[in-house]
């Protein structure tokens, strides 16, 4: 089963009770593709943890009791005993458990008809949806504020809900921000990642925003909304609006993900405008060389590989590129499209394009330029500008 991976299917064989809990299981009964992390509880202590598991490690309480990587996701273990039923969640939407032995569900909280509307992300009945069970009011604040935020942000980023939360339900999370504890690393990077990997990430960037936590501690992305784009080119708004446009236009792969590195960039893309002075016409001078700058900072410091803020640097950095392929020379943009990141450069240069009214007419001019150059780099005949060799000529 691929949302449970190796690990679960181990402790199972051990004997050890497993359940998934919270976005895993709602994912799972929903047939939503896994998120990058899946949520395990297991009557199985630390140190069973540690003699079945590889490179266990221990993200700090308020995340998991441990956590390990496997099969190309991270898995985030809660210990505890078998005679107890699952924990409780920051919103009753979030109860329900899965049972990896018995391959059942468990409803612990009689909340089948509220999840039943999430299924294949729209509701059928909105209005009855609201009026029997919204889910923001079957709210729990035991699990603290910070949780609650977590997961508030991610079900509004990931099933796009039927009636967005009240301005209440929003001031109720602010106002417990301060008095929490700052979230862990592993906490933010998850957070991060969940809000990525899934469809809306504008509607959980936007209650991150409206509570305060992207003040407080993303600043760098909060910065967004105060840099005022030109209506001539950016009709849609400042950079804040114009980011999340974007996530709009992103494809899935053919497993149904997004990809994680082209929506980081798109996330990133326009961080430097904040910092970066005008110069004659440009307003924004510079913007894309000190966005990636500060982008790589940004996701090392949330505890993201080297490889991957190294990926979103050249992407960031780039970005700007692609728009002039078609009147550059082959000397100042060869080495560029000859990245194996090129394609996903072009990915965030049509995202970027198409969140603007400006069209799709430059992309697909410059995308001709990049495909000339990949078919002159085939031709033995021709150098990359398209040019015939001398040799070829003699012959």
């Amino acid at each position: 089963m691929e949302t449970e991976g190796r690990i679960p299917e181990t402790l199972i064989f051990r004997g050890y009770q497993t359940r998934l809990f919270s976005f895993s299981a709602l994912d799972k009964y929903l047939g939503f593709c896994s998120l990058p992390f899946v949520f395990v509880e297991t009557a199985a202590g630390i140190a069973e943890l540690a003699r079945y598991t590889d490179d266990l490690f221990f993200p700090g309480t308020d995340m998991a009791d441990a956590a390990a990587d496997s099969g190309g996701r991270r898995f985030y273990f809660r210990c505890r005993d078998s005679s107890e039923p699952p924990a409780n969640p920051s919103f009753g939407l979030l109860s329900l458990a899965y049972d990896c032995k018995t391959r059942r569900f468990l409803d612990t909280r009689e909340i089948y008809p509220v999840i039943r509307s999430f299924r294949n992300s729209k509701p059928k009945n909105e209005s009855a949806v609201e009026n029997v069970f919204p889910w923001w009011e079957n709210f729990f604040l035991e699990t603290g504020f910070m949780q609650a935020i977590f997961d508030a942000s991610l079900v509004l980023a990931r099933y796009e809900p039927a009636g967005y939360p009240p301005k209440s339900f929003t001031e109720v999370l602010a106002s417990g921000i301060e008095g929490e504890p700052p979230p862990c690393i592993e906490m933010q990077r998850a957070l991060l990642t969940g809000l990525m990997s899934s469809p809306g990430p504008d509607r959980g960037l936007e209650l991150l925003k409206k509570t305060g936590f992207l003040q407080k501690y993303w600043p760098e992305i909060y910065r967004l909304d105060s840099a005022d784009h030109s209506k001539e080119y950016h009709p849609e708004g400042n950079a804040w609006k114009h980011t999340l446009q974007t996530f709009e236009h992103r494809k899935r792969s053919s497993s149904g993900e997004y990809d994680l590195r082209l929506s980081l960039a798109l996330l990133l893309h326009d961080i430097g405008k904040p910092m970066a002075e005008g110069s004659g016409s440009r307003r924004f001078d510079g913007h894309a060389e000190i966005g990636a700058r500060a982008a790589s900072r940004f996701l090392e410091r949330l505890g993201f590989g080297t490889e991957l803020a190294g990926d979103v640097y050249y992407l960031v950095k780039n970005h700007m590129l692609p728009a002039a392929l078609a009147r550059l020379s082959l000397n100042k943009t060869g080495d560029i499209m000859n990245s194996p990141l090129f394609p996903s450069l072009m990915e965030l240069y049509r995202c970027d394009e198409s969140s603007s009214f400006k069209g799709l007419d430059g992309f697909y001019a410059n995308s001709a330029a990049y495909q000339a150059y990949l078919r002159n780099m085939r031709n033995p005949y021709r150098n990359a500008g398209g040019k015939i060799f001398n040799s070829a000529r003699r012959h």
